[in-house]
């Protein structure tokens, strides 16, 4: 049994290296940026294009519009707030939901995932992207979820 596992994961990373150096093949790195979401807070970028991949900073509950943090907001309104958010980064780079291949959902507590998720579904109607979901103990500026993504065309 060790040996498959070991066999499948291998040929996992075999594809993935496949994969991700045709959508890659001569790219640059490419710094994306919209007024849209909010600004970085910190030395990272809101995402980077390297090929046909987008690769999108954890976005939280911050009105790009008057910067407001809405940490005290339910988990409905923090989990919209910053799918809109990444949605108008991905817009800045020609890109929509639909392009999203793989999120992940940092929550403060898990006891809120089937509220997070009800939300989380009004983005994604048809072939959702991978996602991977886990609690963490403290998110930056308290809020109640951060949500990253990767994107491509």
């Amino acid at each position: 049994m060790f040996t498959r596992t070991r066999s499948v994961v291998a040929i996992g990373v075999v594809m993935s290296l496949a994969v991700f150096g045709c959508a890659t093949n001569g790219a640059q790195k490419q710094i994306v940026a919209t007024k849209k979401a909010p600004e970085a807070i910190g030395p990272y970028s809101q995402a980077v294009k390297f090929g046909n991949l987008l690769f999108l900073a954890g976005q939280i509950a911050i009105d790009p519009k008057t910067y407001q943090l809405m940490k005290d907001a339910s988990i409905e309104d923090q989990t919209r707030l910053a799918l809109n958010n990444l949605k108008a980064v991905l817009e800045e780079n020609g890109m929509t939901m639909d392009n999203a291949l793989s999120t992940t959902v940092f929550l403060k507590d898990l006891n809120d995932f089937a509220k997070m998720n009800a939300v989380y579904a009004e983005f994604f109607k048809s072939a959702p992207p991978a996602r991977a979901t886990v609690e963490v103990a403290r998110l930056p500026r308290d809020v109640k979820v951060e949500i990253a993504m990767i994107a491509g065309k």
